[in-house]
């Protein structure tokens, strides 16, 4: 899905920066730089006051002096402030400035925490391009996290089950995914596999993926015992925490071991791709609507068996709208027959093969999420 705001630009918009120095004029001058550039200043005239404004307030970045009144030239009051910032486990960029700045003492202010190091007196392009990039580079840095924090919410290891192999995938359009996939061990014999795509992209939706994940990990029991009640929870959850125009789609299923029989839901999902052995298709039609939309919510489950040869392979929407923007989409058509084309390749072959030709159809222009879960009957 793509129907998202759009996230904001690493580095674009006002800033809030705390400055501190012990000269009145400065601290004029750096408010009325910074205010001319669009950006709000908060400044103190002491260490002691830094460190108080820095745990009560928060700040985008910190632009201070490494001078004070009481060690004016060598700098080795700003370096105890720096150590005293990490102590607090302050992660805002800091800045420092300092009239006798040499390299030795820069040195020491970055091994300290300091992002970076401006020399008095300061040159207002460069100071302010030196602001922005230390904003941007703080952004970046946190999006890179989310995407690695992501990346482990998503299964890391899969569980041998007898008469099935399986295998998932996902690829971002962007940093982080709105597409959440899972394999859920229930015991006895039974695996339960999650495909959900939730509405609009970048971190929005990838803080409402973290939350179906939290969802499902936290009621396996439900899961097991009453895939309906556990569906309807998730609804309510959606319903009452998000905007009205944020929704999911998901398909859930519950694979028996013992039996070889599938029990599923689709939630207003895309509908899955069965393969038979003897080379017919089926199609998982949605069997309720979507979550998050309506506060009363209904769903039916149906019932497959997977026998030895027959595959199922679950995907978002990503896989089948790709190339949407120059009216020539992937579409069901072409995956249905690039499915039989590889129905003897192993699960995982399979989904790879999948998101290698939805990339190359669209030139490796992906606007949206592509996720992939294939099972295969053995």
């Amino acid at each position: 899905m793509t129907d998202a705001l759009p996230m904001k630009r690493a580095g674009s918009g006002p800033l809030r920066v705390l400055v501190g120095d012990d000269q009145v004029d400065v601290l004029e001058a750096l408010c009325l730089l910074l205010k001319g550039a669009g950006h709000q200043a908060v400044t103190v005239e002491s260490p002691a006051a830094l460190l108080r404004a820095s745990q009560s307030g928060a700040f985008d970045l910190i632009l201070m002096d490494l001078n004070y009144a009481r060690d004016t030239t060598s700098g080795q009051e700003g370096l105890d402030l720096l150590m005293r910032l990490q102590g607090q486990n302050n992660t805002v960029p800091i800045v420092v400035m300092t009239a006798w700045g040499n390299i030795d003492l820069a040195v020491e202010a970055i091994r300290r925490g300091a992002s970076d190091f401006v020399q008095k007196p300061w040159d207002n392009a460069r100071l302010l391009d030196t602001i922005r990039k230390q904003s941007k580079r703080r952004e970046l840095s946190e999006i890179e996290l989310a995407r690695h924090v992501q990346q482990k919410l998503f299964p890391q290891k899969t569980v041998a089950m007898k008469t099935i192999d399986y295998a998932g995938h996902c690829v971002p359009a962007h940093v982080v995914s709105g597409d959440y996939f899972d394999f859920l061990d229930l015991g006895s014999g039974v695996m339960g596999f999650v495909l959900a795509d939730v509405s609009g992209k970048g971190m929005a939706a990838a803080l409402l993926m973290a939350n179906l994940q939290a969802s499902f990990r936290s009621q396996t029991n439900l899961a097991l015992s009453d895939p309906r009640a556990l569906l309807s929870s998730v609804n309510k959850l959606f319903y009452d925490s998000t905007p009205i125009e944020h929704y999911a789609t998901l398909f859930f299923a519950q694979y028996d071991d013992r039996t070889r029989l599938l029990r599923y839901i689709n939630c207003g999902h895309v509908g899955p791709v069965v393969l038979r052995c003897d080379g017919t298709v089926e199609r998982l039609a949605p069997t309720a609507t979507v979550l998050g939309m309506f506060p009363q919510w209904q769903c039916e489950q149906q019932t497959i068996g997977i026998r030895a040869g027959d595959s199922l392979v679950l995907f978002s929407d990503g896989v089948t709208d790709a190339g949407i923007e120059t009216e020539q989409e992937f579409g069901e058509d072409r995956l249905i027959a690039l499915l039989q084309s590889i129905r003897k390749d192993n699960v995982n072959r399979c989904v790879d093969r999948v998101i290698e030709s939805v990339h190359n159809y669209g030139a490796g222009n992906q606007t949206d999420d592509i996720t992939v879960i294939a099972l295969r009957g053995v």
